[in-house]
């Protein structure tokens, strides 16, 4: 798992906010409410029902935050609310979960924004190419590479297997390269 200085501020705020610290957890939502929120579109598709999820997502981590044991855990314990929430609006919906939602573009974008120049054009290349992955491999991929989890904590997040995890981004990578390769060709 990587401990940077993010992961210890955040770690900090919920305990903070575990305690009741009023301020430690609107900083925690601040935070926290773009990733939420991005994870929510990645997995319906919509930007309605992602900030409906997302919502309910914070009502059930204000709710459970005192009895989560390990705050160092909380990013994969508030994604995986905010997945469940997704599938269990879809099953109501009577549709699969992760079956059919339709890709964020904005959202995504966003989050290369910040980068400048040649690496901004890969980056966008790289991110229109993930839009193209069926869903549960773009929400695997996007918590690794763009939320920075581990395997084991986007098992958690996901709610599936270790081994999932890693054969969804095993092919969300060959795919993200046969895209790109296929771009780079195009351009050539």
């Amino acid at each position: 798992m990587r401990r940077d200085t993010q992961r210890i501020f955040d770690e900090y705020l919920a305990t903070s906010a575990r305690a009741g610290d009023r301020d430690a957890w609107q900083r925690l939502v601040e935070r926290w409410q773009p990733r939420l929120l991005r994870h929510a579109w990645r997995l319906c598709g919509d930007p309605e029902q992602a900030r409906d999820r997302t919502q309910e997502a914070w009502l059930e981590i204000f709710r459970g935050l005192r009895r989560l044991d390990d705050v160092a855990a909380f990013p994969a314990w508030a994604f995986r609310i905010v997945t469940r929430l997704c599938q269990r609006a879809y099953r109501r919906a009577g549709r699969d979960p992760l079956d059919g939602a339709e890709p964020p573009d904005a959202m995504e974008m966003a989050t290369a924004a910040h980068e400048g120049g040649e690496h901004a054009a890969e980056v966008t290349n790289v991110l229109a190419a993930m839009r193209e992955l069926p869903p549960a491999q773009r929400a695997a991929l996007a918590l690794f590479h763009l939320e920075h989890l581990g395997v084991a904590e986007i098992s958690i997040a996901l709610d599936i297997p270790p081994g999932t995890v890693k054969t969804r981004l095993m092919h969300a990578r060959r795919k993200i390269r046969a895209r790109l390769g296929e771009t780079s060709d195009e351009q050539d």
